[in-house]
């Protein structure tokens, strides 16, 4: 356990470092600390930081660096998060103010949002909604054998996409299938209809279809797409403003990471807390040896009935955590009461 003075000087060589870059030597931090203290005392109480690992010597006369050891003790017990200034709450407000016709433009403008006031890479989740449901399956024709299929949902999403029929293929039995699909499937949560995807309906599907694997692989590429998670992500390119090394086989790893949402999601479902905002440092984010000099800050936000999403901000260790996370915690808040509204006027009324 540290002493008051040990913590007051780890606090300000943390928010010094993350506010500079530079190491910070005892002279100029003697300077700094709201007591009176020599810089022959700060000198030794930093040797005893370091000898339990909470700050490094970039080299042997430089000033102290935090270490992720002393950035986790920082979080967890010296660090108070920043009230956000009454600007930084008018620029989040009147950017979720805009006029939006889908949720999805709301989560995906609410990445831009975040990633430009933090200046790191930011994502965004829509709310969970597991009990959504199907409200109705169309199959159009195009013209040429081509058709596109629409899943509609009963949040208000809709999912479309392009397909082609192979020859010679019977319509009227395309057709048929289409009113049992919505007959014995519209209602039901999407968690269930992937569920009969296989199980019952592909049988049922024959009784129309001397093959129906054509017609069950678009279905079940449209409900999935419907029932998958659906991450944004914002500020893509920070990722090269504060990558230390630029090593280009770590960021070919990140930048892969945010193209595929399986993985993105089990990242960021696995540091998420209820509690609130959540942060991991380094190795506490992944085993992948790419993360290991980034933060990631994680939040959920509830939008009562409809769901709980989350947002996430991925920043270097050396990121000024307090006011980063005061933007989090009021930007979780802010979108929280866009989409609530959201939901309420398009849905409810």
């Amino acid at each position: 356990m540290l002493t008051q003075r040990q913590n007051k000087i780890l606090q300000a060589i943390v928010r010094q470092y993350t506010a500079t870059g530079q190491p910070v030597g005892s002279k100029h931090l003697a300077e700094q600390l709201p007591f009176k203290v020599s810089s022959a005392t700060v000198r030794n109480e930093m040797g005893v930081l370091e000898e339990v690992g909470f700050v490094t010597k970039e080299h042997s006369s430089s000033g102290r660096v935090p270490s992720k050891k002393g950035y986790r003790y920082y979080v967890d017990h010296l660090l108070d998060p920043e009230v956000i200034t009454d600007n930084d709450l008018v620029v989040i407000q009147n950017s979720l103010g805009t006029s939006f016709q889908k949720i999805d433009e709301i989560i995906s403008h609410s990445a831009d949002i975040l990633s430009d006031l933090t200046s790191y890479t930011a994502f965004t989740l829509k709310p969970e909604q597991a009990d959504v449901r199907l409200s109705g399956f169309r199959v159009v024709p195009l013209g040429n054998r081509k058709v596109i299929a629409i899943l509609v949902t009963d949040s208000g999403d809709v999912e479309s996409q392009a397909f082609t029929l192979p020859r010679n293929y019977d319509t009227d039995a395309l057709q048929a299938v289409i009113r049992m699909i919505n007959d014995q499937l519209v209602g039901q949560p999407l968690a269930n209809v992937m569920k009969r995807l296989n199980d019952d309906i592909p049988l049922r599907v024959m009784h129309y279809m001397q093959s129906a694997d054509g017609f069950l692989d678009l279905f079940d590429s449209v409900v999935s797409r419907a029932a998958r998670e659906q991450f944004f992500v914002g500020g893509r390119l920070n990722l090269l403003d504060f990558s230390e090394k630029h090593d280009s086989v770590d960021l070919q790893t990140l930048y892969s990471l945010l193209d595929h949402n399986d993985q993105l999601s089990h990242l960021l479902d696995s540091n998420v807390s209820d509690d609130g905002v959540n942060v991991k440092i380094g190795s506490e984010i992944s085993k992948d040896k790419a993360l290991d000099n980034y933060s990631l800050i994680t939040a959920t936000y509830d939008v009562d009935q409809y769901g709980k999403g989350i947002i996430a901000v991925l920043g270097p260790t050396r990121m000024p955590y307090s006011r980063t996370i005061g933007l989090v915690n009021a930007f979780r808040q802010e979108l929280a009461k866009r989409l609530l509204n959201f939901y309420r006027h398009y849905y409810d009324s």
